[in-house]
C-alpha cells in the first residue's frame, strides 16, 4: 500500500496552541508520516515531537522560491530527515505570462541543484491559478513543466488542480514519475471556491467568501474529486491527506480521509 501523510496546515490551530498534543492525536488516529509547514521556524520543537511520537516527515513545506536563504531551509530539513522540500504558494498574479512560467521554472531548477547539494529533492505545490490561467490557450502549468530540470519534483494538490479546470487523473498520467506526492483532498469543486482568490501576500489571507467555500471541504470518497481515479494514476505517489478548512472536528476529518484510504487505496 503507498505511504499516507497528513498536512499538518490542516492542523493549524491546533498545532499553534499545542503541537506535542496536536501530534500526538495525529500518531494516535493511525498516520506514521507529517508534512509539516514552515517547519524551518520551529526546528527544535519538530525535532521533540518526531522523537517522541516515531512520526517521520517525508515531504515539508516551506517557501523558499522568494526565500533569501534557502540554504536555512534545506539545513532545517536535513536536520527533521525531510528528503522533499515543497514551495506551497506562488500567487496567481505571478502566473500569467509565458515570461512568468520562464522565471519561475529557472528559479525552481536552480533551488533544486541547490537542494540536491544537501541530498535533498525540490518541487512545487499548486493551487488552481496555475490550471486556470492559459497562455495561448494552455494552462501556464504546462508551460512551467516543460521548462523544469529533470531532477525537479511535483506535489499536485489535486483537489486544486480539479478546481482549477483539468483532469486530475489526466495531469498525473502526463507526469508520470515526476510527481512524488499527492494532496488528497475532496469537496465541492464550483462556486466560490473555484473564483475566490487569496491575496498575492500570502495564502493564509483569504477573502470571506474563499473561507466559507473551504468549509465544504470533505473527506476523501464524499465530495466531488473522483480521489479513486487520482489514485489510480498516481501509485507511487506519496498521499498527503489535507484540508483548508474543515466544517466539523478537522481530527475526525484526518481520520475519516485515513480509513477511506485504507479501505479504497489498493
Amino acid at each position: 500500500m503507498p505511504i499516507t501523510s497528513v498536512q499538518l496546515y490542516s492542523l493549524r490551530d491546533a498545532v499553534a496552541a499545542d503541537l506535542d498534543a496536536a501530534v500526538a492525536r495525529v500518531r494516535e488516529i493511525g498516520y506514521e508520516h507529517v508534512e509539516p509547514y514552515a517547519f524551518q521556524e520551529r526546528v527544535d520543537d519538530y525535532e521533540r515531537v518526531f522523537a517522541a511520537t516515531g512520526l517521520t516527515a517525508p515531504s515539508g513545506h516551506a517557501a523558499v522560491i522568494d526565500s533569501e536563504a534557502p540554504e536555512a531551509v534545506f539545513e532545517a530539513a536535513v536536520r527533521l530527515g525531510i528528503t522533499t522540500v515543497i514551495d506551497p504558494f506562488i500567487p496567481t498574479d505571478r502566473w500569467q505570462t509565458a515570461d512568468d512560467a520562464k522565471r519561475l521554472a529557472e528559479r525552481v531548477n536552480t533551488l533544486t541543484e541547490q537542494a540536491a547539494g544537501s541530498g535533498l529533492r525540490f518541487g512545487y505545490h499548486n493551487h488552481q491559478w496555475e490550471f486556470t490561467n492559459k497562455v495561448d490557450g494552455r494552462p501556464i502549468y504546462e508551460l512551467f513543466v516543460e521548462q523544469l530540470a529533470p531532477e525537479v519534483v511535483l506535489e499536485v494538490d489535486t483537489f486544486w488542480a480539479t478546481v482549477g479546470g483539468a483532469d486530475a487523473p489526466a495531469v498525473l498520467r502526463g507526469l508520470g514519475d515526476r510527481v512524488v506526492a499527492i494532496h488528497v483532498k475532496d469537496g465541492k469543486v464550483t462556486g466560490d471556491i473555484a473564483t475566490a482568490l487569496p491575496s498575492s501576500e500570502s495564502a493564509l489571507v483569504v477573502p470571506d467568501a474563499l473561507k466559507a467555500a473551504f468549509e465544504n471541504q470533505t473527506p476523501a470518497g464524499q465530495g466531488d474529486v473522483d480521489v479513486a481515479a487520482i489514485l489510480a494514476a498516481a501509485p507511487q505517489a506519496l498521499r498527503v491527506v489535507e484540508f483548508d478548512a474543515y466544517k466539523g472536528d478537522v481530527f475526525e476529518g484526518i481520520a475519516e480521509s485515513l480509513a477511506w484510504l485504507g479501505e479504497n487505496d489498493h
